[in-house]
């Protein structure tokens, strides 16, 4: 299930060779969630890690990605990850990078997924007002 993101590059980390057959390039976009910034990781795998290549930190990108998690057994106990995994970058409204005339740059269009989880809760809307009712709390958690 595809999700959508908007905010700054914060971050670009190196291109990382996991093994012989996986490599990754994780990036950290700064977004604007009510009053404390929230910096996202997210990263590009495989042929993907190329997206990234046109826009510089502080470039203001769209990024499309996919929510995916695994657990593993490790010693007898389940532990479990989760990624958010993109798969497109686009300049943002009024950012984007001077790299090829300001020209967006996409992934190939996705093979369609199947559908498992129709579950209309998990796109819940972000909410501007705050968590807690303490004005005085200055704490960004």
């Amino acid at each position: 299930m595809p999700y959508d993101v908007t905010g700054r590059l914060h971050e670009i980390f190196d291109e990382q060779q996991v093994s012989d057959k996986f490599r990754k390039l994780e990036f950290v976009l700064e977004v604007q969630d009510g009053q404390f910034p929230q910096q996202i990781k997210l990263q590009l795998t495989q042929d993907k890690t190329a997206l990234i290549a046109p826009y510089k930190v502080g470039d203001e990108v769209k990024v499309t990605f996919d929510l995916r998690g695994r657990g593993f057994n490790k010693e007898g106990k389940m532990l479990y990850f989760t990624n958010l995994e993109a798969w497109r970058i686009e300049g943002g409204a009024g950012g984007g990078s001077s790299y090829g005339g300001g020209q967006q740059q996409q992934a190939a269009p996705r093979p369609a997924a199947p559908q498992q989880n129709q579950n209309p809760g998990l796109r819940a809307q972000p909410t501007a007002q705050p968590i807690a009712g303490d004005d005085d709390n200055d704490l960004p958690f």
